[in-house]
């Protein structure tokens, strides 16, 4: 049977899902009207016709309306208020694919990713998250966080890529499942460092995240950010993610590092004052890594 959805198409044999849109895009927007408008083209535009699902993050700039007239094929999810990354698990609900790839606003995935990404997933099953190469600019600049996982300590998933800890969320394909099964994006850490608690989490419960050379995703990041705010966001989201699973000396030695650091950078104050704030429901979700786990988070780090 062929079941055509609101974007692309499927061939569903039985009950699985075949064919292009094995893999869906969840798109995460706010007050970026012209961007998302663009991001979403290139994303109608792949040969796999995925289905594509923006989720719009309480914009004030009517983007759900604009995309909506201009895209009917895409399915917009109106959010009242601002669940920042957690937007992503609010499209990966709303999608029906094995697989979901996240994009932001600002980004896009080029020709074949998606494809060559499912059927290394297929190949996979214990595969949680594919981590694609991001090429940053009109030029094409290697996003360092894709060198740094190309050259992961923690070995290979076997005929996937190397093993990792981290990934950058707008270059991540990720299976539904898994991703559902630990909650998805905290969703109190809005957008900025959320990805290394969420790969945590995985392979806690036994599932693998993997870096993928020739899966590509391009971002051209915005104009429209508040990079102070976005720095202090992601020194919290540090500070939440080392108190909330890594050990007990860990921590103590994470914290000492950090209160020496703000002496001379603003922006890390403002979020470590965000992270002591935070310290009363941290404290009640705390739950420590596995040893196995802090070792390779350790060696991440460089401190073995």
């Amino acid at each position: 049977m062929v079941s055509h959805g609101r974007a692309g198409y499927c061939l569903v044999m039985d009950g699985q899902i075949h064919g292009s849109s094995r893999t869906s895009v969840v798109v995460i927007t706010r007050d970026r009207r012209v961007e998302a408008m663009e991001s979403v083209a290139r994303l109608l535009a792949l040969p796999e016709g995925p289905p594509v699902v923006v989720v719009d993050n309480g914009s004030s700039d009517d983007t759900a309306e604009a995309i909506e007239q201009r895209y009917p094929t895409v399915d917009v999810v109106r959010l009242g208020r601002n669940l920042g990354a957690a937007g992503r698990t609010v499209g990966a609900q709303r999608a029906r694919t094995p697989y979901v790839a996240f994009s932001d606003d600002d980004s896009w995935w080029a020709g074949g990713a998606l494809d060559r990404a499912a059927a290394l997933l297929d190949r996979a099953p214990r595969l949680a998250v594919l981590a694609a190469r991001v090429l940053v600019g009109w030029e094409g600049r290697e996003d360092p966080v894709s060198v740094a996982m190309r050259n992961s300590p923690l070995g290979e998933v076997p005929g996937v890529g190397p093993r990792v800890l981290g990934f950058v969320a707008c270059g991540a394909v990720v299976r539904r499942s898994a991703y559902l099964e630990v909650g998805g994006f905290h969703p109190r850490f809005g957008v900025g460092g959320e990805e290394t608690l969420l790969a945590v989490d995985l392979t806690e419960r036994g599932w693998d995240c993997a870096y993928v050379d020739d899966v590509v995703a391009h971002h051209h990041p915005s104009k429209v950010r508040d990079m102070r705010a976005r720095r202090a966001r992601e020194v919290r989201n540090a500070m939440w993610t080392l108190w909330l699973r890594r050990r007990l000396a860990t921590v103590l030695t994470g914290t000492d590092r950090a209160l020496v650091r703000v002496a001379w950078d603003r922006d890390a104050r403002a979020g470590l004052r965000q992270a002591f704030a935070g310290a009363g429901w941290v404290l009640r979700e705390r739950a420590p890594v596995r040893a196995s786990t802090e070792r390779a988070l350790r060696l991440l780090e460089g401190n073995l």
